[in-house]
């Protein structure tokens, strides 16, 4: 088990605005914090090497290299070069979903209705996010959904429930390489993982000091 030390300095702090995108560089070292404002908003995430973005977050890596869908403190995101790029040194919520992936117009099409297909939805805020660091479609793969609640039945069915989590509860991630981090705040409103009604995320990039580093390790 990791203990998360206090940061010594606040690289970035950016309140994302319900439904929005949000991207960001975070060097090697550094902590990047995801805090749940309201409570029960999915947070969708993605991550790639910041110097070869073919370098990026791979689900089945992750999941073989821990043993579990689920991510909690100490599990670390795999590339699909199955290289560490960051590790959860904090988790106050205890629950997020790799399996789900991410809300689009087709999906909600196909699950809620073609009155929805105006809906903006997290693809959508991937590729508008991503575009800027040269990213396209064929780079979006399945992601993390920071906060999301979707528990796996005896018969390996799932479902998308209403969220664990709550206002102030967080997760803290620390680079172990130069990573492109890319989060969309879920603009879902057709199932409960954002109660029905999307909410502020805060983004907080940190960064140790030398000896609350040397702890973590």
């Amino acid at each position: 088990m990791t203990t998360v030390a206090p940061a010594a300095r606040v690289v970035r702090d950016d309140t994302v605005p319900a439904r929005a995108a949000w991207s960001a560089i975070v060097r090697k070292g550094q902590w990047l914090t995801v805090t749940d404002l309201h409570g029960n908003q999915a947070a969708d995430f993605l991550v790639y090497d910041a110097h070869d973005t073919s370098v990026r977050y791979s689900a089945p890596d992750t999941l073989q290299a821990q043993g579990n869908v689920f991510l909690t403190t100490g599990s670390v995101l795999m590339s699909s070069e199955h290289t560490p790029l960051m590790t959860v040194v904090e988790d106050t919520c205890g629950r997020h979903d790799t399996l789900g992936g991410a809300c689009s117009k087709e999906s909600n099409t196909l699950r809620y209705g073609h009155h929805t297909w105006s809906q903006h939805a997290c693809v959508e805020n991937f590729l508008a996010e991503g575009v800027r660091h040269g990213l396209g479609k064929p780079d979006l793969v399945s992601n993390i959904n920071w906060f999301m609640n979707v528990p796996v039945e005896e018969d390996g069915t799932l479902g998308i429930v209403d969220g664990l989590s709550a206002p102030g509860l967080k997760v803290v991630l620390r680079a172990e390489t130069d990573v492109l981090a890319l989060l969309s705040n879920c603009p879902q409103i057709n199932n409960p993982c954002n109660g029905f009604d999307p909410t502020p995320l805060r983004l907080t990039i940190t960064e140790p000091a030398r000896n609350d580093e040397d702890r973590t390790r």
